[in-house]
């Protein structure tokens, strides 16, 4: 299965991130090696949410990111949401469908 994370970011989030950026990317990249995250980034122009693709069992693994991410502990997410998503095509695609 597939989980999207889903991040609304406050309006000054590309000025305030530095701070936070090498820690948020450390458990991002611990989070892919662990087979757990596929894809994240920020989306731009306005850079006002980000998305984070989870794969697993359960919402679990997106959820405990979210609570132990630097940028919502430090307030630079406003507000942020787990949704599955059921994926049908592409060779990743959870339950491919033709």
């Amino acid at each position: 299965m597939h989980y999207l994370l889903m991040y609304d970011l406050v309006s000054d989030y590309l000025e305030r991130r530095a701070a936070y950026r090498d820690e948020h990317l450390r458990l991002a990249w611990a989070a892919a090696e662990r087979g757990e995250l596929v894809l994240a980034g920020a989306l731009t122009e306005p850079t006002d949410c980000a998305m984070l693709l989870f794969k697993g069992d359960s919402a679990t693994a997106a959820e405990a990111f979210a609570r132990a991410d630097p940028y919502v502990r430090a307030g630079l997410v406003t507000h942020w949401r787990v949704r599955e998503w059921t994926t049908v095509v592409g060779d990743s695609a959870a339950k491919p469908t033709r």
